[in-house]
């Protein structure tokens, strides 16, 4: 910095963070330094400040603003709700499969999950900088402007539910409103009262295939519901197992989560071991009601066996590394069973 002594010159932290006046939305990145002039040889005039903004600071700042959106959306639960909404419309489809309605589906949950993402971000933002595990998003880190967050939110949420009522139908418009306003307004603040607040959750965190089912069927069976009681007793140990991973993060924050209401960990691991069971069942239904055969129904049980054995072994031992190994499995679970939905329908 300058001192305040130097009265012909002028010049910019090149470590500036830009607040609302400096930069657009609070964007938290460094600014490059500036070159500094010297007033005009005859004293006359105000110094002047030449900055060294290059191109590529420029698509640097542009790359690092869609970053921070991208963020907005927690992109890892909205792959996630695609994917199983996908999976629902290619199961619903059956032998009529199009592409137009997945290309819709996909375009509306993509829609949907971004702005939930986003919502439940701009609400939770005061608490989150409270987490070292959540510090660094974009608005507790300052980098977007709650503003310039809820704006976009809401956009993505409304647009992607007027997309899927438009392009699907009036039953995958209203799933997907159903399942924002499940997590927005009640999952959402719930966390903050009840550790029964995870089981509201797992509704809206279980609706995306039986939209994607809905969007190109125009009805809901079974099918829509048995894909629908897989993905809610998969979410339990797979976030009961997060939220023991990052217990003390969630007591600091305030949440009222089920790990943090008992420390012991033994209501905890008890739960995770029944909805891993629970799971076994859910599991085979796609089988039962007729939408997927035998193939599936082997490798299904197989796969489902082996998470509960972990799910037993948390449920005995409640520490960190088994529930890290709980919370790992239940993704590469998940991903193993959606290969065998989509292996059974080939073959």
């Amino acid at each position: 910095m300058c001192s305040q002594s130097d009265q012909s010159r002028s010049c910019v932290s090149p470590h500036a963070k830009p607040g609302p006046e400096t930069g657009r939305g609070g964007l938290d990145r460094e600014l490059p330094a500036c070159q500094v002039l010297r007033a005009n040889p005859t004293g006359k005039g105000e110094a002047s400040v030449k900055p060294s903004f290059t191109t590529a600071d420029a698509v640097a700042l542009r790359r690092a603003r869609w970053l921070d959106y991208l963020a907005l959306t927690k992109p890892e639960l909205t792959l996630l709700s695609v994917t199983t909404a996908l999976g629902g419309a290619y199961l619903g489809a059956g032998s009529d499969l199009s592409y137009w309605p997945l290309i819709h589906t996909l375009i509306g949950t993509i829609l949907v999950g971004a702005g939930a993402g986003a919502l439940n971000q701009f609400t939770e933002r005061e608490r989150d900088a409270l987490m070292k595990r959540t510090e660094n998003r974009p608005l507790p880190a300052g980098r977007v402007a709650p503003k310039a967050a809820l704006q976009f939110g809401l956009t993505a949420a409304f647009g992607g539910v007027a997309y899927l009522s438009v392009f699907t139908n009036s039953l995958a418009g209203f799933l997907a409103a159903l399942t924002l306003i499940t997590y927005v307004l009640l999952y959402t603040p719930l966390k903050r009262v009840t550790p029964f607040a995870t089981v509201i959750g797992g509704v809206p965190g279980a609706l995306p295939p039986v939209i994607g089912w809905s969007a190109v069927t125009g009805e809901l069976s079974m099918g829509a519901w048995s894909l629908f009681f897989i993905l809610f007793f998969w979410q339990m140990p797979h976030f009961l197992a997060l939220a023991s991973m990052y217990r003390k993060d969630y007591a600091r924050a305030g949440f009222q989560m089920l790990s943090v209401a008992d420390p012991s960990g033994e209501v905890v691991g008890r739960q995770s071991l029944v909805y891993c069971i629970a799971l076994l069942a859910a599991a085979l239904m796609p089988t039962m009601v007729g939408i997927l055969g035998i193939t599936y129904f082997a490798g299904a049980l197989l796969l489902t066996a082996g998470f509960v054995v972990l799910g037993i072994r948390f449920y005995r031992s409640r520490t960190n590394g088994n529930a890290r190994k709980l919370f790992l499995a239940s993704l590469i679970y998940l991903s193993l069973l959606i290969a065998l939905m989509i292996l059974d329908r080939m073959i």
